[in-house]
Parts: C-alpha cells; structure tokens; sequence
C-alpha cells in the first residue's frame, strides 16, 4: 500500500482491510508512515482496537512522517532494513492499491516465497481492477515460459476483504 492517499474506494479498501483484521485479533506490520493508504490503515486499526507495529527508515522521516500514535514504531537504517523486520514480523504479505514501491515489495517478498525463503501468503487486495494490467503481465510471463502456472498462483488477487481474510484463515 501506498505512501500516496489513492482514490476513495482504495481507501475504503484500506479502513475495510484494518476493521477485519482487528475482529480477527489480528495485528498489523506496515511501513510506519502516517501519510497514504499506510496511514489509513494505521488510523483505522488503531481506531477499531487493533495491534499496529510500523516500520520505518529514519532517512524517510521527513517524506513519511513517522506514525508516533501506533503500538510500537520500530525505526531502522535503511529501506533494506525496513523490508527485512517487516517480513520476519508478518505471518503474511497484502498489497493494496499502490506506486513502485508497493510494487518493488510485492515482488520481493513474492520472489523471496518463490525461493522458498518463507512460506507466507502473498496477496492482491484489488477492490477495483487496478491491477488487472499486472496481473496480465504476470499470466504473459507464465506463457511466455518465465514462470510455471504453480508458481505464479502463489500470488493471490483478491477484490474483497472479507475473501481475504478467508483465505488468511
């Protein structure tokens, strides 16, 4: 999820997302921003009740605005740093709507499952379509021949929170 606020169904998306992991007493890992879509689900969580634990580069803190109000905001040295306590914190990887950098860490921790580095769900939340685009790109490297069938269905697109979260169990 993005660093950017998105349109307002992604931001539903967002505060969804938040409010059925919180009735699930499930905690939260982020980015540790309070800004964008990482700021809407940080807000809702935490307004519903929830657990949220942000992560967050201490060169990002002019951009980001680290989210003072969270459970516990872990700062780090770098972006590399970031993505490393992110993934060895989370039980599961969801992207939302987002920019590169949703995408750079979509791809790494999808790569890092493909490499058998974890075993963790990779999933899509895609309310709208936006990643149709990505996900025929995705099905093109498959008949291409870069990537079997198997492995690209590692990565699940979901539209809606409540699959989502049945899919997470």
């Amino acid at each position: 999820m993005g660093s950017s606020p998105g349109t307002p169904q992604h931001r539903e998306a967002a505060v969804a997302l938040a409010q059925g992991l919180v009735a699930r007493d499930v905690g939260i890992v982020y980015g540790g921003a309070t800004v964008g879509l990482m700021g809407v689900l940080a807000d809702a969580a935490l307004a519903a009740g929830g657990e949220v634990v942000g992560v967050i580069p201490r060169d990002l803190f002019d951009r980001e605005v680290p989210h003072r109000g969270v459970t516990r905001l872990v700062e780090v040295d770098s972006m590399h740093a970031r993505k490393a306590r992110m993934a060895e914190l989370a039980d599961a990887f969801v992207a939302l709507p987002g920019g590169v950098g949703t995408l750079e860490e979509l791809f790494e921790v999808f790569t890092w499952q493909l490499l058998g580095l974890h075993a963790k769900p990779v999933l899509l939340l895609d309310p709208d379509g936006f990643y149709d685009p990505l996900v025929e790109q995705l099905d093109r490297i498959v008949e291409q021949g870069y990537l079997s069938a198997g492995k690209r269905a590692a990565l699940v697109r979901v539209t809606g929170v409540d699959e989502l979260l049945d899919r997470l169990g």
